[in-house]
């Protein structure tokens, strides 16, 4: 199989609020909504990159792809991959976490080929080098193809707490070559201590949990009936509607999908899944998961500061200015200015403006929960 067999199909999970990137997200506009590196939304670069994954191009290579959503971000959602039909939108009618949408999409596919092999993507990561991301993709797609659920995993840089990750049954390497085997998994582990994190990274064993799932819809469907059995029950209740008509199946889906057990894909099937392999990842993969990484991607001047063009920067270090105002016109006077400071975070949105220390970014959800515990949750 090779990454273009017209049997993959992508689904890419795009709900979610984002609140550590506020005042640009909101819950009308998610992280994956924003173009945070510039250019295009993280939603539509996401699509953009696996498009060959699917097809060698043309309308074929859009009709499999697949996006899970809210229905409160339908709309938005639209806008951002106006090349995605309306029937490869899965509209979630409340949120139950990600085992059930991928659940839903592994039962969509499967009505007209178990076989055909699924990959599941977060809509809002950052990837640097796509000709290898997409050689790693085609190396779990044949591994999935040969019938392992396969996930892939980011070959640790750093001792990182705030991921989780998976223990391969033998070290992953480290020279960031060619796509290397799949490994069989030996376990997934929670977000770790400091001290953890430290040996894991050096035992060469241990790859980032990047939440990126290719299988057989099929072979899927086998595990959630295995590990989830209430999950598997409510998507047989839907397949049934489905074989009804569009509308009997809206229905099933508005009445059944909120009543679906609330839980990850990793938590419900994958750790629990015997011969589950990973592929070892190394392409430049970021979570993107706040403004100090949006500034680590960004481009920046000779003095580290990332900022609109026409800003003026004295004595200015290692600053993230981002400018998200909707402009009446083209030629907006508005001019920012920093003066003498370092290691600042500056975003300006119509209604909000938020300044933090880079080294603290991580802590503006906390400016989102003040917001809302004022009564002022219009501006989150």
């Amino acid at each position: 199989m090779t990454p273009t067999d017209p049997s993959i199909h992508v689904l890419i999970l795009a709900g979610g609020a984002g609140t550590r990137f506020w005042p640009a997200s909101r819950a009308a506009r998610p992280k994956q909504l924003l173009p945070l590196l510039g250019g295009e939304p993280l939603l539509t670069a996401t699509a953009r990159r696996v498009l060959p994954l699917c097809a060698r191009g043309g309308r074929a290579g859009w009709e499999r792809v697949w996006i899970a959503t809210g229905q409160h971000l339908v709309a938005p959602t639209r806008a951002a991959l106006p090349e995605v039909s309306e029937r490869r939108l899965l509209v979630e009618p409340a949120p139950r976490n990600t085992a059930p949408c991928i659940g839903w999409a592994a039962a969509t596919v499967a009505r007209d080929d178990p076989e055909a092999v699924v990959v599941v993507l977060p809509s809002d990561h950052h990837i640097g080098d796509v000709p290898r991301f997409l050689e790693a993709l085609g190396a779990a797609v044949a591994s999935a193809q040969g019938g392992a659920i396969t996930t892939i995993g980011i070959r640790p840089t750093h001792p990182e707490t705030g991921f989780g990750y998976i223990e391969a049954e033998e070290a992953a390497g480290a020279d960031g070559a060619a796509p290397r085997k799949p490994r069989k998994v030996r376990r997934f582990v929670e977000k770790p201590s400091r001290e953890r994190a430290t040996e894991f990274v050096a035992s060469g064993r241990f790859l980032w949990n990047a939440g990126m799932f290719i299988f057989r819809a099929g072979d899927m469907l086998a595990a959630i009936r295995a590990h989830l059995p209430a999950l598997a029950a409510g998507l047989d209740e839907i397949d049934r509607a489905a074989a009804l008509g569009p509308d009997a199946e809206a229905e099933a889906v508005l009445r059944v999908f909120p009543g679906l057990p609330a839980v990850s894909i990793d938590h419900g099937v994958m750790e629990h899944v015997a011969g589950l392999a990973v592929v070892p990842g190394d392409f430049g993969w970021s979570d993107v998961g706040s403004w100090q990484s949006a500034w680590e991607l960004a481009d920046k001047d000779e003095r580290g500061n990332s900022a609109p063009a026409g800003s003026v920067l004295i004595d200015a270090h290692g600053n993230h200015v981002v400018d998200l105002r909707a402009r009446a016109a083209p030629d907006d006077p508005r001019v920012i200015a920093l003066v003498g400071v370092e290691g600042l975070v500056v975003v300006e949105t119509d209604d909000a403006l938020l300044i933090v220390p880079r080294d603290r970014a991580q802590e503006v959800k906390h400016a989102v929960d003040a917001l809302k515990s004022r009564g002022q949750g219009r501006h989150t």
